[in-house]
């Protein structure tokens, strides 16, 4: 029998394929490390088995259709994740399952993923979008401005709503909970929610639209009994830390029919995965797997302006997976957030476009005048942006944004 796992790319129907691109740190050459990850994520072992005939090899095993530099690309069969049981949990075990630990492998990083309709139409995909954001907000063309409500942790109901009823007033259209706040005692999430839906509520009658994403991460088993409480109470916007809780608790929330309300989705800990150049998982093929478990909005960086590492042609080509073709899946709304100021808007809308949701919370908490004033003086920048105004002229007008570039340089 041959078993032969090469095959040339345009041999294979793309159809009939989930095909994924590796780089790899190896002395082995880049065909025969590719063969070794084809062999041991579909039907190979570290040797022949007797079992293995050539009819389950050719419906089975992945094929290396490249192998170039240190990169290589390796095709699925479809028929590797079918059934009704398996989902992305099962995806991920096969395309970034065994492979980072194989001993011939002192680097393995999954840079992209290509999905094919067979398996993308068994997920949910957002149910809002980008789309759906900017009609619930009234926002068809400007970016989505919004803060994280500081400090992360320790204010309680109360004084919590009254930070995100400041910060609309100050012109914000969003505002979220940290990735650390869920349901802790000093800040419970129900009476959490209720005290922020008030504010939104008076926002509203003041004419000025805002949603505020609320943190329900929790175990897989109660992630519904904490979204049904967060929505009792009035909840806007759900959200969670998709790598923490996994992304078949967000599928579990996207494909509940009582759940209306946006997703958005925070990355926490992807870093973990992603941050390593030669090894890991890239941001892309995460920012396409929340797409298509159903989330509506992704922290996807801030394009080398804010706190955070960034690498940014990944940073761009993750937004590239949220807003570009995936098969008729809505898009998604790209979120930059971390470490951003007034005085890094221009910047940053110059690399994201006007598709983002800019988020900052120490960059409106921090303000001198405090948290109103540190949401005009980021609205106004988005604003100054947005119509092409350099900052040193827009801030004559706007003592706001004046205050928050002295500074913040």
């Amino acid at each position: 029998m041959s078993i032969d796992y090469l095959a040339l790319d345009e041999e294979l129907d793309k159809e009939e394929y989930l095909i994924c691109e590796y780089t790899v740190k190896s002395d082995l050459d880049i065909e025969t490390a590719g063969k070794r990850i084809a062999e041991e994520e579909s039907t190979g072992t570290w040797t022949r088995p007797t079992t293995l005939s050539e009819d389950i090899f050719e419906s089975y095993g992945a094929k290396v259709t490249k192998a170039e530099g240190n990169r290589t690309r390796i095709g699925y069969p479809v028929i590797d994740f079918s059934g009704d049981i398996g989902g992305i949990p099962q995806i991920l075990s096969i395309v970034a399952g065994n492979l980072f630990g194989l001993d011939s492998l002192d680097g393995v990083r999954l840079v992209d993923v290509e999905i094919p309709p067979k398996i993308l139409k068994r997920y949910p995909g957002p149910q809002k979008g980008l789309k759906g954001l900017r009609q619930i907000l009234d926002r068809p063309e400007k970016p989505l401005v919004g803060t994280i409500v500081k400090p992360k942790i320790g204010l309680p109901p109360k004084e919590f709503a009254e930070y995100v009823y400041e910060a609309g007033k100050g012109g914000l259209t969003n505002s979220k909970d940290d990735e650390t706040l869920v349901d802790q005692d000093f800040c419970p999430l129900e009476e959490r929610v209720s005290a922020v839906s008030e504010k939104l509520d008076l926002l509203e009658e003041e004419d000025h639209k805002m949603i505020h994403a609320h943190n329900i991460s929790t175990s897989a088993h109660e992630i519904l009994e904490a979204a049904d409480l967060a929505l009792e109470n009035g909840a806007r916007q759900l959200m969670l830390d998709v790598l923490t809780v996994g992304f078949s608790g967000l599928q579990a929330l996207a494909e509940d029919p009582s759940i209306k309300v946006p997703i958005h989705v925070h990355r926490a800990m992807h870093a973990a995965i992603t941050k390593d150049p030669e090894h890991g998982i890239s941001m892309p093929v995460i920012a396409k797997l929340v797409r298509m478990a159903g989330g509506d909005a992704l922290h996807t960086g801030t394009y080398g302006t804010g706190k955070m590492h960034a690498d940014i042609s990944e940073e761009l080509e993750s937004k590239e997976a949220l807003l570009g073709d995936m098969h008729g899946l809505k898009r998604m709304m790209p979120v930059a957030s971390g470490g951003l100021h007034p005085g890094l808007i221009p910047e940053l809308m110059g690399k994201s476009g006007n598709d983002v949701q800019i988020q900052a919370g120490g960059g409106v908490a921090g303000h001198p005048e405090g948290v109103g004033a540190g949401a005009k003086a980021l609205s106004q920048s988005v604003d100054a942006s947005f119509e092409g105004v350099p900052l040193d002229e827009f801030k004559k007008d706007h003592p706001e944004l004046k205050k928050a570039l002295e500074k913040w340089s």
